[in-house]
């Protein structure tokens, strides 16, 4: 690699599950530029979320930190701004962190580092939804009108003239465009009006839309890609109900899927139809950017990194949503792709290695040669990318607050996944084995020995009793602000993005 430093472009998608991608092995997916990304760059296999939730997850990439270390546990959780992310480290060594979408920082502090944001957020940045924290029975109603589970049947899903997502997500596409104009190599103008020339700093830019998250609202020619596809769809056995966990319950009950017939096969088709079509207009969103590197002279000094924050249950296990640990909700897509001025690894590369989204913040600092920061959780993944395998890495991931009611931890190691329900029950699963992860080999003589190494791994890293109790009194105090905030009519913590008309386009300089 080059001296100097490489720009990132850093694409997120929201609860896309890397099952439903052509790169990880979907026979159906129309996906040709992320399984481009795949084939040009190094593909990691078993990538996981520290949080199959939005805002938690974020916040662990911005930090290289597992949820429970810093305190945000779920939607309403705000991140210290004393915090250092990825985004001050950038800063320190000359970058420009830009943000052109979803963000899903909770409270006042609206940037956690970026230089600038180009968007506003999809979602509220207050307590609106703390009702998801620890809720009481029925208490789903005080963050949503309907159960979580009316988006995944025939009546929710399917062909829209338009929707709220794609505004946000066609306004965050276009900004993003925008910022790769203005960083174009060779800058012009006209003899009458020439531009300045461009900030030479090295850029960080993170492009977060809001698709493939539901509803699953898609538009007529997206939905059309999946004419007479023959798509598959979730099988159960007979004694699904002896599958479930106490954690599923209280899945089950926060989404509300015994409101629906969430398992109707032909319900399961149209939910998985609109969900690839969701998938597709994605993918026509990252191939736009590609394209547009390309046009911009960028692509040879840019590192594009693909990932998502969780996935989505997609009715697997008849569940929906996320917030379970099981590989719809928990895994995640993650894929580099380096440049020409900036190579490194085989292209077309799969790691198995389990990884995390923790591992990201020190990887992008690694690549931008930053190696002076305080410790996270994560660990870079160069080796990795370099063709490296260290077979004994595992990764975590944690659930404690949003809709279930205590402590709940996953370990993933070689081909062993354990499922940690603190005080209740535990799972484990042969991933090789048991892909659909129904054999739960918990208990069994020949197993004890890596169930007690897994179980020891979660109870060395995490303080399951300390967990709790500072969530506990966290939501407390959340609850008492937000009765505060709502007595007073705000203050309204909404991300506003400004932009100077008076120094647009031809009133420039």
């Amino acid at each position: 690699m080059r001296d100097d430093k490489p720009n990132i472009l850093l694409i997120m998608t929201d609860q896309m599950t890397p099952m439903m991608l052509g790169a990880y092995g979907s026979t159906v997916a129309k996906t040709p530029n992320i399984d481009r990304l795949a084939r040009e760059g190094i593909l990691f296999a078993n990538a996981y979320t520290s949080c199959p939730i939005c805002a938690p997850a974020r916040m662990s990439l911005l930090t290289g930190k597992y949820v429970s270390n810093i305190n945000s546990n779920d939607n309403t959780s705000i991140l210290p701004s004393d915090e250092p992310t990825h985004n001050h480290y950038l800063a320190i060594a000359g970058y420009e962190a830009v943000l052109s979408g979803k963000l899903h920082a909770i409270g006042p502090d609206q940037l956690h580092g970026f230089t600038a944001r180009l968007t506003t957020d999809v979602y509220p940045a207050d307590f609106n939804w703390l009702g998801n924290c620890r809720p009481e029975p029925g208490e789903f109603a005080a963050a949503h009108k309907f159960p979580n589970a009316v988006d995944y049947v025939t009546e929710g899903v399917g062909v829209r003239q338009w929707s709220l997502q794609l505004d946000f997500d066609e306004e965050t596409h276009w900004r993003a465009l925008e910022f790769l104009r203005r960083k174009r190599s060779q800058p012009s103008g006209t003899l009458q009006k020439p531009i300045p020339p461009r900030d030479e700093k090295p850029f960080f830019l993170q492009v977060a839309y809001q698709h493939p998250h539901e509803p699953f609202h898609c538009l007529q020619k997206h939905w059309d890609l999946y004419e007479n596809v023959d798509i598959p769809i979730p099988e159960y056995p007979e004694n699904l109900d002896a599958h479930h966990t106490a954690m599923d319950r209280d899945l089950a009950k926060k989404h509300g899927t015994a409101e629906v017939d969430l398992m109707n096969p032909d319900s399961l088709r149209n939910l998985h139809r609109a969900y690839l079509a969701c998938i597709s207009y994605c993918d026509e969103k990252v191939g736009e950017l590609l394209e547009a590197l390309e046009d911009y002279g960028l692509a040879d000094d840019t590192i594009i990194i693909f990932s998502t924050d969780h996935g989505d249950m997609l009715g697997h296990r008849g569940m929906v949503q996320k917030r379970a640990f099981y590989e719809y909700s928990a895994r995640i897509p993650l894929v580099f792709r380096f440049p020409a001025n900036f190579p490194m690894g085989t292209p077309g590369t799969v790691c198995s290695d389990p990884v995390s989204i923790v591992d990201i913040c020190p990887t992008m600092l690694e690549l931008a040669r930053i190696r002076d920061y305080l410790p996270m959780d994560g660990r870079s993944l160069v080796p990795q990318l370099q063709g490296k395998s260290d077979p004994g890495r595992h990764v975590y991931c944690e659930n404690h607050s949003e809709s279930v009611t205590g402590t709940c931890f996953m370990v993933r190691r070689g081909r062993y996944k354990y499922n940690y329900i603190y005080q209740r029950e535990a799972q484990l699963f042969d991933l090789e084995a048991d892909p659909e992860e129904w054999d739960n080999l918990r208990g069994r003589l020949e197993y004890r020995e890596i169930e007690d190494e897994l179980k020891a791994l979660i109870l060395t890293k995490f303080d399951p009793d300390r967990i709790d109790r500072e969530l506990t009194e966290n939501i407390a105090k959340r609850k008492v602000l937000k009765k505060a905030l709502d007595a007073a009519g705000g203050p309204n913590w909404a991300y506003q993005p400004f932009f100077d008309a008076a120094a647009q386009y031809w009133r420039i300089g």
